[in-house]
């Protein structure tokens, strides 16, 4: 007896899922879960973290720093550590949901300020040395950016300020409650952050960016920064 053409169509749509889509759609699941609960890679399209990061950059993101997510979900099955002052991290927007790459400044039951780009953390200046005039720096009046080093609990880091933009550079002392996290960009006068949309809370740290996989240059048509390639992320 012939096939009718149902049996012929089920039997090439049978080969066609265990051949090609089941298998595809295991990867797919394994990687999304690797994505999700232990490592990313996310492309950085702003300078707001600049010059730690750069526009173009490839960063690596622990998912795995300070816990073990159920993938796909902002559920924790177990927590081993909890972010630290100093440490870059990818984040969402409370106000948006945006994914974001900040930096940790604060941390559950500190008190943070900020006066004239001067951070304080429970009432101790943050020592920056694009504050000392010893520090051969671009001239403030000419608007060009404005690099510094700053210290944030023996961990240094690089930071840029703008004088030629308008910015938030002041704000009132905030308490940190449980599970709430003030973070900023690096480069201060250019960056959306916790001064704009307010503390961040535990569940939306996501991982802690450790490394620069690569980086294109999208001012010199995408040219490759080899210099920035495998870099850590301080």
């Amino acid at each position: 007896m012939k096939p009718s053409a149902r049996d012929i169509a089920r039997k090439w749509g049978t080969r066609i899922w265990r051949g090609w889509i089941r298998p595809i759609l295991f990867v797919v699941i394994i990687l999304g879960s690797f994505r999700s609960a232990v490592a990313d890679w996310n492309d950085v399209p702003t300078g707001s973290m600049r010059p730690t990061i750069l526009e173009g950059d490839r960063i690596v993101v622990n998912k795995l720093a300070y816990g073990l997510r159920v993938p796909f979900t902002p559920w924790s099955i177990v927590d081993w550590s909890t972010p630290q002052r100093g440490d870059v991290v990818i984040c969402f927007a409370p106000d948006t949901g945006e994914r974001l790459v900040k930096r940790v400044v604060g941390v559950p039951g500190d008190t943070v300020s900020m006066v004239d780009n001067v951070l304080l953390v429970n009432g101790r200046r943050i020592a920056c040395t694009a504050d000392t005039p010893e520090t051969p720096l671009p001239d403030w009046s000419a608007g060009r950016p404005r690099a510094g080093t700053e210290s944030l609990d023996g961990r240094d880091h690089a930071v840029q300020f703008l004088p030629g933009v308008q910015a938030r550079r002041s704000f009132a002392p905030v308490t940190l409650q449980p599970d709430e996290y003030f973070v900023l960009g690096d480069n201060r006068d250019a960056s959306r952050d916790s001064r704009y949309f307010g503390t961040v809370d535990r569940r939306q740290i996501v991982g802690e960016v450790v490394a620069i996989a690569g980086s294109l240059d999208p001012s010199r048509h995408y040219l490759p920064r080899w210099d920035r390639f495998f870099e850590p992320v301080e």
